[in-house]
C-alpha cells in the first residue's frame, strides 16, 4: 500500500516539476497547480518512503 502511495507521490511530483518548467508561458492558475503538485507529491512520497523498511514489511502487497 505504502509502495504504491510513493509512486503516487512521484508522479505528482514529476506532473508538477513539469508543469513548473515548462517553457511555455502558462496560466498562473496553472503554475500555482504546479507548486501544490510538486509539494503534495514530495511529502507524500517522503511519507510513505519513511515507512517501508526493505525486508520488513512483507505483508505490503503494493
Amino acid at each position: 500500500m505504502f509502495q504504491l502511495l510513493r509512486n503516487i507521490g512521484l508522479v505528482l511530483a514529476a506532473i508538477g516539476g513539469a508543469l513548473l518548467a515548462s517553457p511555455v508561458d502558462l496560466p498562473s492558475w496553472l503554475n500555482d497547480l504546479g507548486g501544490y503538485l510538486t509539494v503534495a507529491g514530495g511529502i507524500l512520497s517522503s511519507v510513505s518512503q519513511l515507512t517501508v523498511v526493505d525486508g520488513v514489511n512483507t505483508h505490503d502487497s503494493g
